[in-house]
């Protein structure tokens, strides 16, 4: 086969390495991208924070201390405190995190008769309870786990036998493997001397499926009691708890979620004032010791050293980046500042009031179309960004919504639909739930044309299980 040569002509769109960090940047929110600058100045010597203004020289000069207490009279000995004397030495506060749920349920097993062996696997076993109070794996693994990393061989039914001890540990219902068996160690734990406590018990331990699907009727029937008896059984039930690792909250490490919202919005006296959270962004400057270092090293005729060539070079490209990255932080900035801008603009109604049934239906496109910008980088400005109003921390994102027609051919959000379907649950019998076609059909009575399954589709979005499971006696 012979060798041959031709020339192809093709148009191809390649991104470049600073576009794709532009992206990058755009997606980031404010805690993340505080991170991200932080990292680029440790690698980019030329690059470092600029000073802000202290807070005590934004102060009105005009303000001082010292005139305030020149006007008083009061004496001077009366400003200070006396209430400690010459043998008071100042001790050191240290700050403790307390005991984890794993250290406390170890220290429980510390007080048991347990053997060292017995005691090293009964703490093997407390490390693999979770957060909720939960042992999710099976014992055959832990026996595996336990062989490969302890290098001691056991039995399942003897750690099913250590599993009963801390069976019988604080809180009540730890190392439960199910919701059945983590109500009933809890049930067992109580004093079984009241009719109501002991039918509890009798539902969790035979009757539990049914009990779980609220087929209420067929218990009360199958167990021959009456509905208030029943009732008070339910009662019993509800006092327990689902997730007992919960119960113990003195240790262990913080994990309530804080959200920094990425845009402030402030609505006063008819006016919206939007601004861009950078409280802990610092501002960037290229620093001025590695520009005069250039012009050091560059002689007057525009000539440079043969040995100062490499460090010329070095030190240039290191200006290039940081410039570049000060100007793509700034592209963000502005980025950010339209988009928000536009949905502001297009969602004024709600942002006044706060009223989700005041949201206009809107997609991507539609802030895409306002601003002039991609519909990806809308998405990748919207995702996990938050703006911080007079009523609540908001997820754009949230703000995004599907139009739907009425009857007479107004387009509405599907939050106005999810509003009134929300109120129709909360308003109705609960002995006789709504069924989702019921609910359909309450919503196309009132001008709503929707489906049965988006009825379903838009409950499950909102957390509402289905009608038997909303059943109450």
């Amino acid at each position: 086969m012979a060798i041959s040569q031709k020339q192809i002509l093709s148009l191809q769109q390649k991104l470049s390495p600073q576009q794709i960090q532009m992206i990058k940047l755009l997606e980031l929110p404010t805690v993340q991208l505080e991170q991200r600058i932080k990292q680029e100045i440790e690698s980019n010597i030329v690059l470092e924070e600029e000073e802000r203004k202290e807070e005590d020289e934004m102060q009105p000069k005009e303000i001082s201390v010292e005139e305030y207490l020149r006007e008083d009279d009061t004496p001077a000995y009366k400003m200070r405190m006396n209430n400690f004397s010459r043998d008071d030495k100042q001790r050191p506060v240290y700050l403790t995190e307390g005991r984890s749920l794993q250290e406390y349920l170890i220290e429980q097993l510390g007080y048991r008769s347990l053997s060292e062996q017995e005691l090293k696997l009964a703490t093997y076993l407390v490390g693999s309870i979770d957060e909720d109070g939960y042992l999710r794996r099976d014992l055959e693994s832990v026996a595996d786990d336990i062989a490969f990393t302890v290098g001691v061989e056991i039995s399942v039914g003897e750690l099913e036998r250590l599993l009963g001890v801390i069976h019988e540990l604080e809180p009540a219902g730890i190392g439960a493997r199910n919701l059945q068996e983590c109500l009933l160690l809890q049930m067992r734990q109580m004093n079984l001397s009241t009719p109501a406590r002991r039918l509890a018990h009798k539902i969790l331990a035979h009757h539990f499926d049914e009990f779980v699907k609220k087929h209420y009727e067929r218990l009360i029937a199958r167990l021959q009691v009456s509905e208030e008896d029943f009732r008070e059984a339910i009662a019993e039930i509800k006092r327990l708890s689902p997730k007992p690792g919960n119960l113990y909250a003195e240790g262990g490490t913080n994990t309530t979620p804080y959200i920094i919202p990425d845009f402030l919005l402030d609505y006063q006296d008819g006016h919206f004032h939007l601004s861009l959270n950078s409280y802990n962004v610092p501002d960037l400057k290229v620093n001025r010791r590695y520009q005069e270092m250039i012009r050091e090293l560059v002689k007057s005729d525009g000539k440079v050293r043969e040995e100062d060539r490499e460090a010329l070079q070095f030190v240039k490209s290191r200006i290039d980046s940081a410039k570049w990255f000060i100007s793509a932080i700034k592209q963000r900035h502005d980025t950010l500042m339209r988009t928000m801008q536009t949905i502001l603009d297009y969602q004024q109604e709600y942002f006044r009031t706060g009223d989700q049934a005041k949201l206009r239906p809107m997609i991507l496109k539609d802030i895409a179309d306002r601003t002039g910008l991609d519909v990806s980088t809308i998405s990748r400005v919207v995702n996990s960004k938050y703006v911080q109003t007079s009523f609540g921390i908001i997820l754009l994102k949230s703000l995004f919504s599907e139009a739907m027609q009425t009857a007479t051919g107004e387009e509405v959000s599907s939050y106005e639909i999810k509003t009134l379907l929300q109120r129709c649950i909360d308003e109705e019998d609960k002995r006789h739930p709504l069924t989702d076609e019921t609910l359909m059909n309450l919503l196309n009575e009132r001008g709503y044309c929707i489906a049965r399954r988006t009825v379903a589709k838009y409950r499950e979005m909102l957390g509402i299980p289905v009608a038997r499971l909303r059943k109450q006696i």
